[in-house]
């Protein structure tokens, strides 16, 4: 029997999954860890953390499955974009991971936006707008600030090809994984030298490129040994988390529209070319799937507002969660469940982090607003899911303008697990949400990308046939479509009427 594992390392944590060609799941892995926040603007991580918490997740999926490890044919990696890793010529780190999350870079992105017009990077690289979350910024600030681990670096990272090194030895990346760096150039598939000029990076400290779904080697003996696999196993490059999610969807042809609500939420749509939007405001992606973009809006905290209020306010339902062996989000949205749709007035600006599409505004800041002596803890939580699925309608309104409009919407990440914020989100989006069986689909894409580039599928609609298989669905509720279209545009409003705040210095 082949079997196939996806590797996805998030914003959070790493996920596995192993899946034989059938498109069982046999086993599922995760690990955990914790951003580091030095100060409001800035989002770090150790490196290490991320290859530690591979190993574990593997081991700890392998162990479950009891499978027959010399059956594994690939291992496909993707990962979150933007964050960036200094390295030595070894692949060593010689700094922190800045994080897609770090805001440091704002100087450095003013800087560069002034040497380079939206049009012209929207045309290149499909991002919208300069803003310190793209990598270049990142890199910038490096060179300005840090300027002796700047020249020591080796060779500049992003974390799939930090994972890709230490489990094949080569350096190496793909556009999926770039194409939001505002380094790799969207319509010409290589690197953009004017930007790479901009911020003093040669080609040669970047990986070398191969176009995502591409094997690039076999586990090294160091790997294999730290996995407990064999060094026969495969390596491939399976592109941005979203790319891989939006394949372990069956989103890979135009006309599907994906969303995934992890540690961010996201959209995807599938499209054929570049250049479809006339207003230059949707961010464009290289798909996973073979000769596809992606639109792809992002928004910075989606789920990772609910994982705030959890560790922020959450702490009993933590200890219960312990005591009777639950989940600590299940029991925060059961307590959602008692407060009624619109959260009884009680409305929720969710940008802990900024706000991306389609605001685009990295100054601005999170906001309950309306809260009375009558609202209670159901209330806030409920805000919080409520919040998540009013942005999600405010791109899925971009996508339609961009010619990409849902007639329903395909849902995964770990939000997709809740029957309540599935449904929120039908009512508030006013289109059917549909999940799937196994709700990680990235590991699942990743899998599916693996079995692709080793010949276990021909392509990857018989991959999706084999391995796509719809869950739950669930039809908007008409009762309810006054109320939340009023609480919508009441979020609007809301955040229309605080920009000028979120910017003042006072």
């Amino acid at each position: 029997m082949t079997l196939l594992l996806g590797l996805d390392v998030g914003t959070t944590s790493v996920k596995v999954g192993l899946f034989d060609v059938s498109g069982r799941r046999l086993a599922t892995g995760a690990q955990e860890y914790r951003i580091q926040h030095p100060s409001p603007d800035r989002a770090e991580l150790d490196p290490e953390t991320y290859w530690s918490a591979t190993v574990t997740a593997v081991r700890g999926a392998l162990a479950d499955a009891g499978a027959d490890r010399r059956q594994l044919a690939a291992i496909a990696v993707s990962s979150q974009g933007e964050t960036v890793i200094p390295v030595d010529a070894d692949g060593r780190p010689i700094g922190p991971a800045l994080v897609w999350l770090d805001n440091r870079a704002g100087a450095e992105a003013r800087e560069l936006a002034e040497r380079f017009g939206d049009a012209e990077v929207y045309d290149r690289t499909g991002v919208p707008s300069i803003n310190p979350t793209w990598t270049a910024s990142k890199l910038l600030w490096w060179r300005h600030n840090e300027p002796e681990l700047f020249a020591r670096a080796r060779r500049f990272l992003l974390v799939e090809d930090f994972i890709l090194h230490r489990l094949s030895g080569r350096f190496v990346t793909d556009g999926g994984i770039h194409c939001t760096s505002l380094l790799y150039d969207i319509r010409e598939h290589g690197w953009w030298e004017p930007m790479l000029d901009a911020v003093g990076v040669e080609p040669g400290r970047l990986p070398e490129l191969v176009p995502p779904g591409s094997v690039v080697g076999s586990l090294s003996t160091a790997a294999a040994e730290a996995l407990g696999l064999p060094s026969s196993v495969l390596v491939v490059a399976g592109g941005m988390d979203q790319g891989a999610g939006a394949v372990g969807v069956g989103n890979i042809e135009a006309g599907a529209v994906s969303e995934s609500t992890g540690g961010a939420l996201t959209l995807q749509a599938s499209v054929e070319r570049h250049g479809l939007d006339p207003t230059g405001q949707t961010p464009v992606y290289i798909h996973s799937a073979p000769d596809r973009y992606l639109y792809c809006p992002v928004c910075p905290t989606g789920g990772m507002a609910l994982t705030w209020f959890r560790d922020q306010f959450g702490g009993e339902e933590v200890a219960r969660a312990a005591r009777e062996d639950r989940s600590a989000y299940d029991l925060l949205t059961e307590l959602a469940a008692e407060a009624p749709p619109g959260a009884g007035g009680l409305t929720m600006l969710p940008h802990l982090m900024g706000a991306f599409s389609p605001e685009y505004d990295p100054e601005a800041c999170g906001v309950f607003y309306g809260f009375t002596l009558h609202h209670g803890k159901p209330h806030f939580v409920r805000a919080v899911l409520e919040s998540v699925a009013f942005m999600l309608r405010r791109n899925l309104e971009l996508l339609a303008g961009a010619g990409a409009a849902a007639s329903e919407i395909r849902s995964h990440g770990g939000g997709a697990r809740s029957v309540l914020w599935n449904q929120i989100k039908a009512d508030v989006c006013g289109l059917p949400v549909v999940t799937l069986q196994g709700e990680d689909a990235a590991v699942r894409g990743d899998a599916m990308l693996a079995g692709t580039a080793t010949g276990t599928y021909a392509t990857l609609a018989e991959a999706a046939t084999a391995m796509v298989v719809a869950g739950g669905r669930y039809e908007p509720d008409l009762t309810t479509r006054a109320t939340y279209d009023e609480a919508y545009a009441r979020y609007k409003r809301l955040f229309d009427a605080l920009r000028p705040i979120f910017h003042s210095t006072g």
